[in-house]
């Protein structure tokens, strides 16, 4: 018999929500066939088959949280050839070959609704919260309609209308005060994060505003060409060209603290974190040597990455090992922020949305796009200064944009 166990994903995971099992009771499994999707803290991991035999006992339920080390099922081992041949799995229900977003999944188990009827608007049209939500209220709309009238038939003479006793009042139904909503998943971890970064690191900020005027005026050419080669180009993958060329001036921004040996951990390595919204919460996606990559090859990458996380498919290795985080403020629509920094990451930068703004520029006012940039940073690391000279680095390659080809 194997006790087949929640594995150590690393970085710290601890913990992770079952979200489907791919197996029954009494299934025969051969090795590396999926058997589990779990949900940890960092993204939605398929764990295979540890060997071929049969599914014993299975000891964790979906939407139970388990621990690292905790006993997932039981699997009495058989060699290859003696496995029966897999027999195809009688549809549920809810159809398993349903794509949704885990937490949709959850959502739909709790109220109750058939994700097999509803239409996904999420990425390649995968089921999100808010197609569940939406559901269940067309659902209760339905069951709170009144019944159809009969066909129509020869009616007799309308009765003499009897004076009526006063209908009684309406109560009005009492409404919830609140919600709880357990944390669980994704947001529980982000919650943890983000508190023992808040707690454990002297944060520091510095503001800066960047004339991308040039900028705007070069995606704009780029944009149809990169479309031609199969990539949508944003501003993001050219900020973060400048972020990882400026890294390589200014290394102690690439680093973390060690609390317990006293020593600052310079990365040889810059792996670019990149905050993502999703369903589930925030994600950080990671674009590998990014000071390596040219501009069009960060932005295919990152589109692809920003997509899987959405769609909850991203793996752990694509969402864990970052050395430096860019939050990107300015998609949602806001002029800037005091990020957090992700522990246990030096540095984080947060860009604000880019405005079109009166500026003086040789003697006379011109309208000019403008970018607000705020970089928080570990006061154990580094300092002011040296953080306002990384800064002006990055202002300078984006301000002065050609200057990045020199880079690729």
């Amino acid at each position: 018999m194997i006790e087949f166990k929640f594995p150590d994903l690393g970085e710290g995971l601890v913990e992770g929500e079952i979200v489907k099992w791919h197996v029954k009771e009494g299934d025969f499994v051969k090795e590396g066939d999926p058997l589990v999707d779990v949900m940890t803290e960092k993204a939605n991991v398929t764990l295979p088959a540890p060997a071929t035999g049969k599914v014993v006992k299975i000891l964790a339920k979906e939407g139970e949280i388990v621990k690292v080390g905790q006993v997932l099922c039981v699997i009495e081992e058989v060699a290859a050839q003696e496995a029966p041949p897999k027999a195809p799995a009688a549809e549920a229900p809810t159809s398993q070959k349903v794509a949704a977003m885990p937490a949709a999944r959850r959502l739909a188990r709790e109220l109750g609704i058939d994700l097999s009827k509803v239409k996904g608007t999420g990425p390649g049209g995968v089921i999100t919260v808010e197609d569940v939500r939406r559901a269940a209220e067309e659902l209760a709309r339905q069951e709170k309609a009144p019944p159809a009238p009969p066909p129509a038939a020869v009616q007799p003479p309308p009765a003499i209308a009897q004076p009526q006793a006063p209908a009684a009042a309406q109560l009005p139904q009492p409404v919830a005060e609140e919600e709880r909503i357990p944390v669980r998943g994704i947001r529980r971890a982000v919650a943890e994060k983000m508190a023992k970064s808040a707690s454990a690191i002297p944060h520091a900020y510095h503001f800066e505003e960047v004339d991308v005027t040039e900028l705007v005026s070069l995606r704009e050419r780029l944009r149809q060409e990169a479309e031609r080669l199969g990539v949508k180009l944003t501003y993001l993958p050219f900020v973060a060209k400048a972020v990882a060329v400026a890294l390589r001036e200014f290394p102690m921004l690439n680093s973390s603290f060690d609390e317990e040996r006293g020593e600052i951990v310079v990365k040889r390595r810059i792996h670019l974190g990149f905050a993502v919204d999703t369903e589930q919460g925030l994600m950080v996606v990671v674009v590998r040597d990014a000071d390596k990559k040219s501009v069009l090859e960060i932005a295919r990458e990152l589109n692809a990455l920003a997509e899987r996380a959405r769609a909850g498919k991203a793996s752990v290795d694509e969402v864990r090992g970052s050395t430096f985080t860019i939050t990107n403020i300015g998609a949602i629509g806001g002029v800037g922020g005091l990020p957090i920094i992700n522990y246990p990451e030096a540095a984080i930068m947060a860009l604000g949305k880019i405005r079109k703004i009166p500026r003086v520029v040789n003697g006379a006012v011109v309208p000019r796009d403008v970018m607000n940039v705020v970089v928080g940073f570990d006061h154990r690391v580094v300092d002011g200064a040296y953080v306002a000279r990384f800064t002006n680095r990055v202002k300078e390659l984006l301000e002065d944009v050609g200057k990045l080809l020199l880079y690729i």
